[in-house]
């Protein structure tokens, strides 16, 4: 058993107090757990009364570390408690601090999961695969994560990926076509999209190429191959070489042909 002698403001936190008993400092709280428990001077208090302070102090102040964490962005519940828990707070005050931030609405998966995904919807050229993955692995349910992703309807995705596609074709310019369909497919793979929403981006996208185009990126991707192989081999085997290796890439053996005498002719 003890008595409190003294209470003083802290200078630099004007929220919190110092408490004293007997005349020796004991320990701070915040002014709402002091008004919470009738401290004052004079008051006795024993060992037990005194550990239900502090407790209550401690989830006070991870509450206030919390709110400060959310006031950056939403947050959602997992994202919380893995903050909390770096603090490394114990696991029932970070209980009790997430069972107060649901009761202040200041957690809510589901809307975290609408916002995130309407943030990227209308933001970023990433997919429902991506977005899926970002939320589950901010600890969001499945549920909400299926909810909040109706909002990207398949329409949207093609929509999307054709806009991906487009962009990308021209920077593969001096690819093959099938190259470079392979390098925008896992392109969209790895944004999310599913193989469903490429089957109909390959059927809406203009992807024709004029004659031009073609002969620039088989000429291109030749060069390359001649500066790697002519000086390793020779005759038959070079030209056996350069037929696998253009051929590879998604191009035309007879067009293959037509380049070869053309390098020929180049010498």
């Amino acid at each position: 058993m003890g008595v409190i002698t003294k209470i003083t403001k802290q200078v630099k936190n004007d929220e919190r107090y110092n408490l004293f008993i007997d005349g020796k400092y004991a320990f701070s709280v915040d002014e709402v757990v002091l008004a919470k428990f009738g401290l004052r001077k004079g008051l006795e208090v024993d060992e037990l009364e005194i550990s239900e302070v502090q407790y209550d102090d401690d989830v006070k102040k991870a509450l206030n570390k919390a709110i400060h964490f959310l006031s950056y962005r939403m947050r959602t519940e997992k994202e919380i408690r893995d903050h909390l828990k770096d603090s490394e707070l114990d696991g029932a005050i970070i209980g009790e601090v997430i069972h107060k931030l649901k009761d202040m609405k200041y957690i809510d998966d589901l809307e975290f999961a609408k916002a995130f995904t309407g943030t990227q919807i209308n933001t970023s050229d990433k997919g429902p695969g991506w977005i899926r993955g970002e939320l589950y692995r901010k600890g969001v349910d499945d549920p909400y994560i299926e909810e909040a992703l109706d909002a990207f309807t398949f329409e949207m995705q093609v929509d999307k990926a054709a806009a991906i596609s487009e962009k990308l074709m021209k920077k593969y310019r001096k690819d093959s076509f099938m190259i470079a369909k392979q390098k925008i497919e896992q392109n969209l793979q790895r944004k999310g999209y599913p193989g469903a929403v490429m089957k109909i981006v390959w059927e809406t996208i203009d992807t024709d190429r004029d004659t031009d185009e073609q002969w620039d990126a088989l000429y291109h991707q030749g060069q390359k191959a001649h500066r790697r192989l002519s000086s390793k081999y020779e005759g038959y085997e070079y030209e056996q070489r350069m037929k696998q290796t253009l051929y590879r890439k998604g191009f035309a053996i007879e067009k293959i042909e037509r380049l070869l005498e053309v390098l020929k002719e180049e010498e």
